[in-house]
């Protein structure tokens, strides 16, 4: 790669794959998959150690509006899956509240083994979980 050329991005947002079908919530989701892509672009520019703190800290407190919003909209909507889909959200901000512990302890160094388990994440909670939700307010 040229020394100017930009890197290609971690996570490439695909409407296909990703949208749910509610502008609010795929705006969101973009936001996340931005914040992984930052993550990304430190780590190509060596500096991904630095950048992981404040990525966790973003993805911390982006993720709990998300998830808020989310969650809001389902009980609007009286979503049937909705204490199932909030359960998930629970367990993945215990999980992103560990790994930035873990991260300011000095327990986890490796900031893309974080990157990949992030966006493996988001992809599969996006089409699985979410998309759920984004064909249940669209068959309304």
């Amino acid at each position: 790669m040229q020394e100017n050329q930009k890197p290609r991005n971690f996570f490439e947002w695909n409407d296909r794959l990703y949208s749910v079908g509610i502008p609010q919530i795929d705006d969101q989701h973009k936001e996340l998959v931005a914040l992984l892509n930052e993550l990304f672009t430190a780590m190509h520019a060596g500096k991904g150690r630095e950048a992981l703190g404040n990525v966790l800290q973003g993805l911390v407190k982006y993720a709990g509006y998300h998830f808020a919003t989310e969650e809001r909209l389902m009980q609007q909507h009286g979503y049937p899956e909705y204490a199932l889909h909030k359960e998930k959200h629970n367990k993945m901000t215990r999980k992103v509240l560990e790994l930035k512990t873990q991260f300011d302890d000095g327990v986890i160094s490796a900031p893309v083994q974080i990157s990949n388990f992030l966006k493996n994440w988001l992809a599969r909670h996006i089409m699985e979980t979410d998309r759920k939700f984004g064909k249940y307010l669209a068959d309304r």
